[in-house]
């Protein structure tokens, strides 16, 4: 079963609240007069059309992720994050060739490194986002928050894997639906890594580690560094 606070489509969830007060903070990051390049490495149009009100006119955001999207605006036949324009493309976050050294501004994750696979592709996509931009702003969840925000299950990620699988076999968990093929079901515990503190300092060692709580206990760390890029005098 899913658990309400935890809804991303609901405006009014935690979770919701959440990612609105992430996405100020990377705004807070922006330089106040000047054009910005973002990358959003992982995400989605919809996520930036349905927080549209946090983000200023100024800004350009190209979404890459694995699967195609389209977010269209009624009006002028591009995808829009208010007046922004969004440019979506298809890339894989370990492997961005297609864009060459501090292309961008900023890059933003929000809830992504910990779906790219193993140690070393995290450490492959964290390596793009460094190369990528010099301001960044990476957030996931923390490994060991007591409750998974995938599966919703207390203390799954500390759970050994062949229980993980079993139950994912057997029953619908959070947001994952049931996978009676054991393949599948260990593929689907298996692509998912929550990291530790330590990990996402290796990881952005050039970053501040921030830490996102609840009720006193840490729910998310987000690797955040300002862009070296001076701000024009206006």
């Amino acid at each position: 079963m899913r658990l309400a606070l935890a809804d991303i489509t609901k405006a009014d969830s935690t979770a919701t609240r959440l990612r609105r007060t992430r996405l100020r903070q990377f705004i807070a990051l922006l330089p106040p007069s000047k054009a910005v390049r973002i990358l959003d490495i992982g995400g989605t149009a919809s996520f930036w059309a349905t927080l549209s009100d946090e983000v200023p006119d100024r800004v350009s955001i190209t979404v890459v992720n694995l699967k195609s999207q389209t977010v269209v605006n009624s009006e002028s036949q591009t995808p829009q994050c208010g007046s922004a324009p969004i440019r979506c493309v298809t890339g894989d976050a370990r492997h961005l060739s297609e864009f060459g050294d501090e292309y961008f501004d900023f890059c933003f994750s929000n809830s992504v490194i910990e779906h790219v696979g193993t140690l070393a592709d995290q450490h492959a996509m964290a390596k793009e986002v460094r190369r990528l931009a010099s301001g960044y702003f990476v957030q996931t969840p923390y490994r060991y928050f007591p409750l998974e925000p995938h599966f919703h299950v207390p203390l799954w990620a500390q759970t050994p894997l062949w229980l993980r699988t079993a139950l994912h076999q057997k029953l619908n968990l959070g947001w994952m639906v049931v996978q009676p093929d054991y393949l599948t079901a260990r593929s689907d515990v298996e692509q998912i890594r929550l990291l530790s503190i330590r990990e996402m300092h290796l990881l952005f060692p050039d970053a501040e580690l921030r830490l996102e709580r609840i009720g006193g206990m840490v729910k998310s760390l987000m690797a955040v560094r300002r862009s070296s890029t001076p701000d024009p005098i206006s």
